[in-house]
C-alpha cells in the first residue's frame, strides 16, 4: 500500500454560463456536478476524465501491494502490476488539472467551496479514524494529533493539497497561449528543469535537470492546474493530434514501467523514482491524457464513465480503506495475482460505489459526496 501516496502522509451544484465560456462548478476535480443542456458538450470531457482518473486511483492501490512486494511474487505478476500502476500514475495530475480548468479562469474559488472541502476532509478523516480505531492496530490517538501534519489515512493527502489551488485561484486566471508556448512551457519546465528528471552528466559536467530554483511537489500541482486551464481553452481538435497525445501516453508508460523495473533490480527492491505524481514522465502522460481525452470523449458522457464520475468522490474517501481491509484479512486470493487484482479492484470499486450511493441518500445537500 506504501507507494508514492504513502510518502505524503504528512472536489454538485448548478452550473451557469461564465464570460469566457467555462461553467463554474460549485465543487472541483473530484466533485460530480449537475450540468445544464446548454452546457453539456462543453463539459463532457470533464466528466469522463474524471471518471478514468477515479477508476486509476482504485487501480493504483490495487497494485501497491505486489509493487511493494517484490520478493513474494514472480517477476511476470510484478511487471503486470507495475505496468498497469505505471499507466494509473497519472491520475492525481489530472484532478488537478481538472480543478485548474474549473477554477483558474474567470470563476475563482468561493467561500462554499472552501466550506465543503473542509467538511469532506473532517467527514473522510472522522471515517477513516474509527476504521483504525475499531478494526486496525494503528494508532488513532496519534493520527489525530498529527491531523493538521498529515492525514489520518494516507490517501487523504489530496484534500490537502487541493486547497492551495482553491487559495491560489482568486488570484490566477490563465490567458489563452499558443501551442508552441504551451509546448515550450512543457519541455522546459515539466523535463528540463524539473527537479525529478534523473540527471545526466557527462565529461564531468551535469547537463539535466537545469536548475531554476524549482523546488516541492505544490510548484507542479498548481502548474497542472494551469494547463488544465490552458489545454481546456486551446483548440486541440486535430486527428494527428489526438494520435501524438495516444504514442506519447504510451510511450511514457512504457518508460516509467521500465524504469521502475530497473530500479528493482538496481536496489533490488522498489523505489518510486519513476512513479513520482511530478516526475518528468508523468507529467507528459497527464497532458497527453487529457488532451486525448478532450479530442475524443467529448461528444457524450460514457454511462460506466458518467457514474463513477457522479460518484468519484465518495469513491475517493472509501476505496483505500476497503483495500486495507480485504488485504489485511485475507479476502484476496494471491495465490493466483491476476485474479486477485481483479477481484481487488472490482469489490473496491463496488464497495465503494454502493457506499457512495447510500451516502448521497443521506447528504441530500453534497456536502460530503
Amino acid at each position: 500500500m506504501q507507494t508514492q501516496d504513502a510518502s505524503h502522509k504528512r472536489k454538485r451544484g448548478n452550473s451557469e454560463l461564465s464570460s469566457d465560456n467555462t461553467p463554474e462548478i460549485a465543487g472541483q476535480s473530484l466533485f460530480k456536478t449537475d450540468i445544464g443542456e446548454q452546457m453539456q458538450s462543453k463539459i463532457n470531457w470533464i466528466d469522463n476524465l474524471r471518471g478514468i482518473a477515479c477508476l486509476m486511483v482504485v487501480m493504483i492501490h490495487t497494485t501497491s501491494w505486489y509493487i511493494t512486494n517484490a520478493q513474494s511474487v514472480s517477476p511476470l505478476y510484478w511487471d503486470i502490476a507495475n505496468v498497469l500502476n505505471s499507466a494509473s500514475r497519472v491520475s492525481v495530475p489530472l484532478f488537478f488539472m481538472i480543478s485548474g480548468y474549473l477554477f483558474f479562469g474567470e470563476r475563482s474559488a468561493q467561500p462554499r467551496h472552501f466550506l465543503r472541502i473542509g467538511l469532506c476532509l473532517l467527514f473522510y478523516s472522522l471515517v477513516a479514524f474509527l476504521y483504525i480505531t475499531f478494526f486496525t492496530s494503528i494508532n488513532g490517538e496519534l493520527s489525530l494529533r498529527n491531523l493538521l501534519q498529515k492525514p489520518v489515512f494516507y490517501h487523504l493527502w489530496f484534500f490537502f493539497a487541493i486547497i492551495v489551488i482553491y487559495l491560489l485561484s482568486p488570484l490566477i486566471q490563465v490567458k489563452s497561449v499558443s501551442g508552441k508556448m504551451l509546448l515550450a512551457l512543457t519541455v522546459v519546465i515539466g523535463v528540463v528543469a524539473n527537479p525529478n528528471t534523473l540527471s545526466l552528466k557527462t565529461g564531468g559536467v551535469e547537463w539535466l535537470p537545469v536548475n531554476l530554483y524549482i523546488n516541492g511537489d505544490t510548484f507542479y500541482y498548481v502548474l497542472y492546474g494551469i494547463l488544465g486551464r490552458a489545454l481546456g481553452m486551446m483548440d486541440t481538435q486535430r486527428k494527428y493530434l489526438s494520435g501524438l497525445c495516444a504514442a506519447l501516453f504510451i510511450a511514457a508508460v512504457f518508460v516509467i514501467s521500465r524504469g521502475t523495473l530497473h530500479e528493482l533490480r538496481w536496489r533490488g527492491n522498489f523505489a518510486d523514482t519513476w512513479y513520482l505524481y511530478c516526475g518528468p514522465m508523468v507529467f507528459i502522460c497527464a497532458i497527453s491524457l487529457l488532451t486525448l481525452v478532450k479530442n475524443t470523449l467529448n461528444t457524450r458522457v460514457l454511462p460506466g464513465l458518467g457514474l463513477i464520475s457522479r460518484h468519484s468522490l465518495g469513491i475517493y474517501g472509501f476505496h483505500a480503506l476497503i483495500i486495507h481491509a480485504l488485504r489485511t484479512r485475507g479476502v484476496e486470493i494471491k495465490s493466483w495475482p491476476l485474479l486477485d487484482m481483479v477481484w481487488i479492484f472490482a469489490a473496491t470499486l463496488a464497495c465503494s460505489l454502493v457506499l457512495s450511493m447510500l451516502l448521497q441518500r443521506l447528504d441530500t445537500r453534497r456536502f460530503v459526496s
